[in-house]
């Protein structure tokens, strides 16, 4: 079947898969899979690769390699052939924040309609989303796209250093990039999310007994101050631009002037011109000492680029909402400070639309949520958005 299946179609399609979508949930948050966790990933790998096996996608298994000494997960690639040319890929991730332990401490729940457990909304839900969207046109008989490819990757909460490459190679020669990151608490899916960029600003100075002869020390912490007030000023530039030093390490005892200090930064911003300004004025501020005698370096490391929100990224969400109002819901389109995947593939130039999962919040918490009343509808959204652009109404 190439010609569209009506939006009754899909909710009803969507309704007779709930019951499917619930039962699994509980199964996949009970699995701890903290990034650095790699056995706990991979027991998420094998659980949800079994479910794309048994929902006729033809999976593939592939480990990462060490990024800086450190072991990841695998990654899983599923692929389902069609009768169309478009090419679409749906990105999720297996991880979560959150250490071995804190399933069992923190069992899912339901309540008040909503469904609670450590990753349930970032993102064990959006995985299940995409597995029962693309359920749903089978379901129907619909295979109008060309190849749909669902990549699930061990390492987002991480950066994605090292499954970047493979989301690259898979996002090229794609039409589409669909992100099942969670809808925001309002139902918003996600057009533009901000760049981000770390810096470390390692500072040195000379110490000295703090009581005897403080002239001759030379203080890190008081140049740290310094440039810690410069770089705070730099919060409210073009495109939302946010500079936030998180962490500072310095000294060592209070009667010794601190030789040494350390801060690392987070640099964010919306677009890639905003962002290439403030880390051009983070690395002045940085090499730019004020205390006599002080020397620092500064280095900086480009995580990844903003996704701006484009011309396709734009029809896409046209025929997002579109969709939802013949299923007969509104949404809307927001930006976000936080990073995603989305971020990687929108770089490329190829139009992405994050957010796509069921609507949930407070991720990386003990409060974290998703409105169980939103994945019949939301499921539905994201059945109808594959069918569309596989029919090349994007």
């Amino acid at each position: 079947m190439s010609g569209a299946p009506s939006a009754a179609e899909v909710l009803d399609a969507a309704g007779h898969r709930q019951g499917a979508f619930v039962d699994a949930l509980p199964e996949l948050v009970s699995i701890d899979s903290g990034t650095d966790s790699p056995d706990g990933v991979n027991r998420m790998a094998d659980r949800f690769g079994h479910l794309l096996d048994a929902g006729g996608w033809q999976v593939e298994r592939r480990a990462t390699q060490p990024v800086k000494d450190r072991r990841w997960g695998d990654i899983v690639i599923a692929r389902r052939r069609g009768g169309g040319e478009h090419r679409v890929l749906l990105l999720g991730h297996l991880d979560t924040v959150f250490p071995d332990g804190t399933a069992a401490a923190r069992p899912f729940r339901i309540e008040d309609g909503r469904g609670f457990g450590p990753g349930v909304c970032d993102m064990k839900g959006g995985l299940l989303m995409g597995l029962h969207a693309v359920g749903i046109l089978s379901d129907l008989g619909f295979d109008g796209y060309g190849e749909l490819v669902f990549v699930c990757n061990p390492d987002e909460e991480r950066g994605s250093a090292a499954s970047r490459p493979v989301i690259i190679d898979e996002a090229r020669g794609s039409h589409a990039v669909l992100v099942l990151e969670a809808a925001r608490e309002n139902g918003d899916v996600v057009s533009s999310r901000k760049g981000v960029t770390t810096a470390r600003v390692e500072i040195r100075g000379r110490a000295a007994h703090a009581g005897v002869e403080p002239e001759r020390g030379r203080s890190a912490v008081v140049e740290a101050a310094r440039k810690i007030e410069a770089l705070h000023a730099l919060n409210g530039g073009p495109d939302g631009t946010t500079v936030n030093i998180g962490v500072v390490q310095a000294g060592t005892r209070s009667n010794v002037v601190p030789e040494r200090a350390v801060l690392d930064i987070d640099i964010r911003a919306s677009t890639e011109a905003a962002l290439a300004a403030v880390e051009a004025e983070v690395v002045r501020i940085g090499w730019t000492n004020m205390v006599n005698g002080v020397t620092s370096t500064v280095d900086q490391f480009k995580e990844v680029r903003p996704m701006e929100r484009s011309a396709g990224t734009a029809r896409l969400f046209r025929a997002a909402r579109s969709a939802a109002e013949e299923l007969g819901f509104g949404i809307d389109e927001a930006a976000t400070g936080g990073a995603s995947d989305a971020n990687t593939t929108s770089a490329l130039g190829i139009p992405t639309l994050d957010g796509l999962g069921p609507i949930g919040g407070d991720d990386h918490s003990d409060r974290e949520w998703i409105d169980m009343g939103s994945i019949v509808p939301r499921t539905a959204l994201l059945a109808s958005l594959i069918a569309a652009i596989g029919r090349g109404e994007t």
